[in-house]
Parts: C-alpha cells; sequence; structure tokens
C-alpha cells in the first residue's frame, strides 16, 4: 500500500473530550497497522491543534498533553514555531465527538484548506448536531418523530407559565436533552411538574437550548450505522441496546455500569426493521452523506420514530460493521479509501474583475446608488 497520509483529528472543547480521545486513537493505530502513514491530531480543551508521532496511547492524554502546535496550511499542518512544513494530509478522518469538532466547524475548515475528509461534511454536520434542527429536518422530510418543543433559557426565565403548559399538553412523562449534546449528558426524564424543573435547570447547565419531547414508556432503542460512498450507502445490522434506566447513561455507555447490553441483529418484525432501514436511507440520500453515520431510533410497537443522527458516532461505528479488530480495521481502510478516490466536490469560480473596474480605481469611494 503507497504512504497515504491519513490525519486523524479528536479531543476539542467539548463534554465528550475523552470519548473523542478513546475513538481518535483506536483510528490512529488501526490505520497505521493498515499501512498508512497516521498524523494524529489532538486539539486541546484550550483551543489550537497539536501534533506529534509520540501520541501512541489513550495514555499519553490523561494529563495535560505537552506536544508541538501546528496548524493547517495549504492542504497541510505547519509547526507553530519556525512555519516548518509538519506534514501533507492527503485526507482527513473526523473523530470529535460534539462541540465545534461534530457541528461542522472542522469540517468546513479543512474544506477550506482543500483537505479531504473521509467524514460528513460541514452542512449535514451542523443539521444534526442541532437536535431542534435535526427535528425539523425529519419533519420536512414526512420522516416519523415524536412531539417535541425547542425550550430557550431566556424563554422559560421570562415566560415559565406558559412554557409549562406547552411541554405539559403533551403529558408526563417527558424527556428533556440538551439540544447539542451527545453521549446522554444533561439527558433526564420528568415526571411532574417539580422534575420538569429540575430536568431543565440540569440541560441549561450545558446548553442554550432543550429539546423537550414525550416519553415512551416501554421504548426500545435500535441502532443503524450507514456506510456512505459516492452514490451507495451501506447499512450496518440494526442492533437493540438494553438499558437499566428510563434512557440509556453515559455510565452504561462507556464506564460498564448498570445493565447496558445489546443485541445484534435485533429481533425485530420485518415491517419494523424495513422501516427503520427505509429511514436511515431517506436521510442519507436526502443530505448526499459521505462517510460513516448511526441512526437512533425509537420503537413502541410497531411503530418508529427518529430520534437522531450521529455523524461522528462513538467508536466511528466499527464495532456495527464488525466485531474483530480485523474487520475494524478493514472498515477503517475502506472510509480512507473511498475519500481518497472520490471527485471532489469543488466547481469552477468566477472571478468578476469589479475591484479592478473604473469606479474601483480612481481613488475616491463609489457613490452610493
Amino acid at each position: 500500500m503507497s504512504q497515504t497520509t491519513v490525519a486523524v483529528f479528536f479531543g476539542g472543547n467539548s463534554n465528550e473530550h475523552e470519548i473523542s480521545v478513546i475513538t481518535g486513537m483506536l483510528a490512529v493505530n488501526l490505520l497505521r497497522a493498515a499501512g498508512y502513514a497516521v498524523v494524529p491530531v489532538f486539539l486541546p480543551r484550550t483551543g489550537g491543534m497539536m501534533s506529534s508521532d509520540r501520541m501512541r496511547s489513550v495514555g499519553d492524554f490523561r494529563t495535560a498533553p505537552d506536544f508541538p502546535y501546528v496548524r493547517l496550511e495549504n492542504g497541510g499542518l505547519v509547526r507553530e514555531k519556525g512555519r516548518k512544513r509538519a506534514q501533507k494530509i492527503d485526507v482527513a478522518l473526523n473523530c470529535c465527538h460534539g462541540g465545534m469538532g461534530e457541528d461542522g466547524t472542522l469540517s468546513a475548515l479543512l474544506r477550506y484548506h482543500g483537505v479531504r475528509t473521509a467524514s460528513p461534511e460541514a452542512p449535514v454536520s451542523a443539521v444534526f448536531m442541532n437536535k431542534r434542527l435535526s427535528k425539523l429536518a425529519a419533519r420536512g422530510m414526512g420522516l416519523p418523530v415524536l412531539p417535541a418543543l425547542c425550550v430557550r433559557e431566556g424563554t422559560w426565565k421570562h415566560e415559565k407559565d406558559k412554557t409549562l403548559r406547552d411541554i405539559e399538553a403533551f403529558g408526563y412523562p417527558v424527556v428533556v436533552k440538551p439540544c447539542r449534546l451527545g453521549s446522554s449528558i444533561g439527558i433526564s426524564v420528568a415526571r411532574d411538574a417539580a422534575g420538569l424543573e429540575r430536568a431543565l435547570a440540569l440541560a441549561f447547565r450545558l446548553d442554550d437550548d432543550a429539546l423537550v419531547e414525550r416519553y415512551l414508556e416501554g421504548k426500545r432503542d435500535v441502532n443503524c450505522a450507514a456506510f456512505c460512498t459516492d452514490g451507495a450507502c451501506r447499512l450496518s445490522p440494526l442492533e437493540e441496546v438494553f438499558s437499566g434506566a428510563d434512557v440509556l447513561t453515559f455510565a452504561e455507555k462507556y464506564e460498564g455500569e448498570g445493565k447496558r447490553t445489546s443485541v445484534m441483529p435485533a429481533e425485530l418484525p420485518a415491517p419494523v426493521a424495513d422501516k427503520i432501514r427505509e429511514i436511515m436511507q431517506t436521510l442519507c440520500e436526502n443530505f448526499d452523506v459521505r462517510g460513516v453515520v448511526r441512526g437512533d431510533f425509537l420503537v413502541s410497537g410497531e411503530e418508529v420514530y427518529f430520534n437522531e443522527l450521529n455523524t461522528v458516532p462513538g467508536s466511528l461505528a466499527c464495532y456495527l460493521f464488525g466485531d474483530t479488530l480485523t474487520e475494524n480495521k478493514r472498515f477503517l481502510t475502506a472510509l480512507v479509501e473511498e475519500a481518497l478516490h472520490a471527485p471532489r466536490r469543488e466547481k469552477e469560480v468566477l472571478v468578476s474583475g469589479i475591484l479592478n473596474g473604473a469606479v474601483f480605481t480612481r481613488g475616491k469611494a463609489p457613490k452610493r446608488p
């Protein structure tokens, strides 16, 4: 295999910073084993970018790391000190969960610098990082979603009685989620008005907006990932995730606590499974998704509801496409190779020449029309 250079971005100023480090170093080491020249790019919470060949394991980030700072420039990385070119980049892989890593900011920055990416682009990332926008997008495509209300912190403070009435129209219980967070952080279920106030207080500690939606008792949580290539969408088997709480918690996901287990493939009636796959296909095709994404769904009886789409899913959803490190390595290789050989999206950029026109070359400001 030729020495294609892959830059793996991870970290960032996010509540999911540590999870991103785990995903990032998994990708770094699997891609190194696959024969790529891998450049780890760590985004500290305080801003900027660091890169070093000495980044080898999660343990390198347990304390504040002291690696050289770099920045993007002309399709590569440049060291901050001395402006020494650190490394060209053939393909970038985004492993930043949450924050500006997942909301499209990093994707836009990479595109601005002419770097190919094996991850979803800025528009789809921006929409689906925000739970309010993702609900609007899903409704616009006619996809089934639960009734929900976005509550802004200022509105709750100044119009509490009206907002409370609007929420209670759903009927308790309701689930309250910070609009721009993932990994179940800040999510809680409220079964009465007092519980709702506590849930919103928690959400507003972490975000300016909270999404409140009807909670389904006895719901089933089902995941489906999609690996999207140019013009095609490969779906993973469906996974059902079980929890010992009202909602799957951060501790169950990442700390080995509670009763978190899963079954794959999920044991679902054929019409339900088909509906989930159909929704995933619709989302990926309408948003022209590239890279890998994971859709989360709620199932109640024969009803299916779209919950959210993760554009930087945990472990990049490798485990949904294979349960061995060899299969995970093969999957990441496919992501990189797809991005490397996909046609670039940029078209011709027109230059008007207006700045060289007479109106701007007379030494006077143009008159207002």
